[in-house]
């Protein structure tokens, strides 16, 4: 059975009061109009063995005829597997996915055929917090550091292959950790294959699209004016923001914190449990829209009895300023 990651946590939804949304302000995420849509979009891509994160990001550019997008979490050039990407204003947000948990399907190579018993052992050894120093060929300074793999469970051996299933911090080196469990068992190993299979939000599911499939979606919708396709290829911008806790805002909220504001417990709604100060969090409208993400300045059982004061600051702004009314003044 696969593990899971710690952004699989469900959180309980905690509701300070009931509110209304207008109508004609805002829409639910997955109703844009395409230009929007592809503005404020997400792409749960399936990176080919060969080029290198950054080409494959040209690629969808270049295909979808767009100025910026961004990935989280680069795969060197021969890992394939899930590689999100961040179009035009969402890779504000791309800095969220780069600290969520990764999840690796990856093929090791022992340096002699040694018994099961043994292996599994050696490979328990390493759950858990471990040390870990980034390969000479790494872009992080080779300081040593401590990681948590949170799962790392066996799924075939075959004479000297073990094929395993890995759920780790964002920052762990598969290629490391191979390395070291060889040691551990005093043979040696090293990494043969790998594909990612998890990056917070992101699954090995139906949104998983290739480059292929987006060439031809973009191909379909030029031709046909079916947008489909391509709907199905790019997601709304708060699937990327899945992993991380939210809080629900009123409308008359939305465009001060469009501004930069903080938001004040009077315009919180809705919330969820286990907050704690100082997290990362997400605030969303009553239709479900990304508006920014913010530092929570309370935990969540003060924001539940808060009237007054600031509840969260905001650090990235993802909607746009004027999307809902303006209902607030300026301080001169």
């Amino acid at each position: 059975m696969a593990g899971n990651l710690p952004s699989d946590r469900v959180r309980e939804v905690l509701v300070r009061r009931e509110g209304r949304t207008d109508p004609n302000y805002g829409v639910l995420p997955n109703l844009r109009p395409l230009d929007l849509h592809l503005r404020l979009g997400c792409i749960n891509l399936d990176k080919p063995p060969g080029p290198t994160s950054h080409e494959v990001v040209a690629w969808v550019k270049r295909i979808l005829e767009i100025e910026s997008a961004g990935h989280s979490g680069t795969l060197d050039p021969k890992v394939t597997g899930i590689l999100p990407t961040m179009l035009g204003d969402s890779t504000r947000v791309v800095e969220t996915l780069l600290t969520a948990g990764k999840e690796y399907v990856c093929l090791m190579r022992i340096h002699a055929t040694l018994p099961r018993k043994r292996i599994l052992e050696a490979c328990g050894e390493f759950q858990g917090e471990i040390y870990q120093r980034p390969p000479l060929k790494s872009s992080v300074k080779r300081a040593l550091r401590t990681r948590e793999i949170y799962y790392l469970e066996v799924l075939e051996i075959e004479g000297p292959s073990v094929l395993m299933r890995v759920g780790c911090e964002a920052g762990t080196y598969i290629r490391k950790l191979c390395h070291d469990i060889g040691l551990a068992l005093g043979t040696g190993a090293h990494m043969e294959e790998l594909r990612r299979t998890k990056s917070g939000p992101f699954r090995e599911d139906d949104t998983l699209v290739t480059l292929h499939d987006l060439k031809d979606a973009k191909e379909i919708w030029k031709e046909t004016g079916d947008e489909t396709l391509l709907r199905r290829a790019i997601l709304p911008v708060e699937e990327a923001l899945r992993h991380m806790p939210s809080l629900v805002v009123s409308d008359g909220a939305v465009d001060a914190i469009c501004h930069g504001a903080p938001l004040a417990a009077p315009g919180l709604l809705r919330l969820e449990s286990d907050i704690k100060e100082g997290d990362k969090v997400v605030i969303y409208t009553l239709k479900r829209e990304a508006v920014a993400v913010t530092v929570a300045v309370m935990a969540s059982e003060d924001m539940m009895k808060s009237s007054s004061g600031i509840v969260a600051k905001t650090s990235r702004v993802v909607m746009a300023p004027g999307t809902y009314p303006r209902l607030w003044a300026k301080k001169s």
